[in-house]
């Protein structure tokens, strides 16, 4: 099949192998496809909140022979999938806040590995896993055209970093690469910019506060990156 999109492609890496994966906001259902054509997984279910959409991973499925291996559904978020049906659940493409309310909104199955790729507000992905029981494993920064998306997993555990305001919005990228340093920047530059103008405005004092941690956090991880114009 067509090669996937560079961000499609680090989530499906992220997939554990034999799982059945839940493909959430599938589009087309390359990610899906993808997957199984690779001996990832050997069924999926692809969903999608409208018909049209379904349409396109219709003719996915009818392309590559996959009929019977990818369930399609019109379903808002996980709302039409049964947690005894997958173990790994994908949503790639959505906004941070609205991953956060699918997931808010599902009934998990105690095993299950979420690969998360927000296309912002990923502090508000991070905020939902840290708060209901989810420990991040890996993160991973990649470029697609001309910009750079954060993929995350995540399984069931305490995570003990999942009180501190800066890992929420910085998670664990570390700045070696150059597409962690862009995240990290980028990332830096709009709390520094929503701090300033709370600040300005005298609005907000509490989230005013927290921004100030995420800040301090910055400085004192990212210092050194700071210095080289990160």
């Amino acid at each position: 099949m067509q090669e996937l999109h560079p961000r499609l492609k680090a989530a499906a890496a992220m997939v554990p192998p034999g799982s059945t994966v839940a493909d959430i906001g599938t589009d087309h259902a390359y990610l899906p496809a993808y997957l199984l054509l690779n001996g990832v997984c050997p069924r999926a279910i692809a969903c999608d909140i409208g018909e049209k959409p379904l349409q396109n991973a219709a003719e996915t499925v009818k392309i590559y022979h996959l009929d019977g291996k990818i369930d399609l559904r019109v379903s808002d978020g996980l709302e039409k999938v049964s947690p005894e049906e997958y173990n790994a659940a994908t949503i790639c493409g959505m906004g941070g806040t609205l991953i956060a309310q699918i997931l808010e909104k599902a009934d998990l199955p105690a095993d299950v590995r979420l690969i998360l790729q927000p296309m912002t507000h990923a502090e508000d992905v991070r905020m939902w896993l840290c708060g209901h029981g989810f420990a991040i494993g890996r993160e991973v920064c990649v470029a697609d055209a001309g910009r750079v998306y954060c993929c995350m997993v995540a399984a069931r555990g305490d995570d003990p970093r999942k009180d501190e305001p800066g890992y929420w919005y910085f998670g664990s990228l570390s700045g070696e690469t150059a597409e962690e340093r862009a995240m990290i920047r980028k990332t830096y530059d709009r709390v520094k910019t929503r701090a300033d103008a709370l600040a300005e405005a005298y609005r907000y004092p509490e989230e005013q506060a927290l921004l100030r941690q995420v800040l301090t956090y910055y400085e004192q991880h990212y210092d050194n990156y700071r210095k080289r114009r990160l």
